[in-house]
C-alpha cells in the first residue's frame, strides 16, 4: 500500500478488551489525523476461560488454551485514498492497483490511421502484458472506448488512480514513439514504440517507491515532539499529527489529554523505554514514550 506506519504497543485504556496487550500499526492521513491500520492481540487465556476453550496437554491434564487475534480490514481502503489522494483523485500504488498500466489510443481522422494506432495499441498491450512485475503478469487495459474523447480519458484514468498512462496517437505512430505520464507525479515522458514494453516494470517500482516516500516525507514533516502539557495543547491543535513526549504511565494523565485535547496515545514502543524526561502531563519521572494524536 505504499504506506509508513508506526509500530507499538496500545496503553490499556486503547487496547481490546478482554487482551492482555495489543499491538498496532499506526499511519497518519493527509489531514493530519492517524488511523490504526491494523492490530494483533494477545488475548492470554481470558476468552479461554469464557468460552471453556481448553487443551489436552503432554502431562494428561485439561488446559485453557493462550489465543491471538489478528486483523487488517476494510478500514484500509479508506487509509489507502486518504493516504494518496489528491485533487485529481487517486493515487494507487502500482502493488494494488487494479490496472497498473492503461493505454489509450488517439485515432486518426481516417479509417486507415485508425486502424494503424489500434494495431499498434493491440501489439503494445500484448508486448506489456507478456512481462512481469514482482513475479506477476502486469496489468494492463487499453481504454477503447469509441463513445468519449482522449481528453475525458485521460482525466477518468487520473480519477481511477492508474499508475501510468500511455499515450499512442497517429503522430506518435510516426515517430515510433509513446508517451508515458506517471499517475504519482504528473510527470510525462517520451519511450521508442518498441522498447517501452521493457522499460516498464522500471517506471512501476519508481511509483511505488515515490508514493511511499512522498506519505513517509508528509509523515515526518507532521510529526512533533513536546516537552510541557502546554505545548502539547498547541500542537495538536494547531499542527495535528503525531505529537510525541515523556509519559509517567498513569491513566489519570492520559485521561487528561484526551480530556482537553480529543487525542489519544496511538502507541507506546514495542519495549518499555526510559524517555529520560518528566512526564509532560503531571511532571513526574516519565516511565515510557508515548505518542498522541487524533485519530479516526
Amino acid at each position: 500500500m505504499a504506506v509508513p506506519v508506526h509500530m507499538g504497543r496500545k496503553t490499556a485504556s486503547e487496547r481490546f478488551p478482554g487482551a492482555d496487550e495489543t499491538f498496532a500499526i499506526e499511519a497518519l492521513m493527509r489531514d493530519r489525523k492517524a488511523l490504526q491500520s491494523g492490530t494483533s492481540h494477545y488475548l492470554g487465556q481470558n476468552f479461554a476461560h469464557a468460552y471453556d476453550v481448553q487443551f489436552l496437554g503432554r502431562d494428561g491434564e485439561q488446559h485453557y488454551a493462550y489465543a491471538t487475534s489478528w486483523g487488517v480490514s476494510t478500514r484500509l481502503v479508506g487509509g489507502l485514498i486518504m493516504a494518496h489522494g489528491d485533487d485529481a483523485g487517486l493515487r494507487l500504488p502500482p502493488a494494488v492497483a487494479p490496472v497498473q498500466v492503461m493505454i489509450v489510443p488517439i485515432p486518426g481522422k481516417t479509417d486507415d490511421e485508425g486502424a494503424g494506432v489500434r494495431g499498434a495499441t493491440a501489439t503494445l498491450r500484448d508486448a506489456i502484458a507478456a512481462r512481469s512485475w514482482r513475479g506477476e503478469p502486469i496489468r494492463v487495459k487499453v481504454d477503447d472506448r469509441d463513445d468519449l474523447r482522449p481528453g475525458y480519458k485521460f482525466a477518468d484514468s487520473e480519477l481511477r488512480g492508474i499508475p501510468l498512462r500511455l499515450d499512442l496517437g497517429v503522430r506518435d505512430l510516426q515517430a515510433n514513439k509513446v508517451t508515458v505520464t506517471r499517475r504519482d507525479t504528473g510527470e510525462k515522458q517520451e519511450f521508442g514504440l518498441e522498447g517501452v514494453d521493457a522499460a516498464i516494470e522500471g517506471l512501476l517500482d519508481e511509483v511505488q517507491r515515490g508514493l511511499f516516500d512522498d506519505a513517509l516525507s508528509f509523515r515526518e514533516a507532521n510529526s512533533h515532539r513536546a516537552s510541557r502539557f502546554d505545548e502539547l495543547r498547541q500542537l495538536i491543535a494547531d499542527a495535528g499529527g503525531f505529537v510525541s513526549g515523556a509519559w509517567c504511565g498513569d491513566a489519570e494523565c492520559e485521561a487528561t489529554v484526551k480530556a482537553e485535547t480529543k487525542a489519544t496515545i496511538r502507541f507506546v514502543p514495542l519495549e518499555a523505554e526510559d524517555p529520560g524526561a518528566p512526564c509532560i502531563v503531571c511532571g513526574r519521572p516519565g516511565a515510557d514514550e508515548a505518542t498522541w494524536a487524533i485519530a479516526y
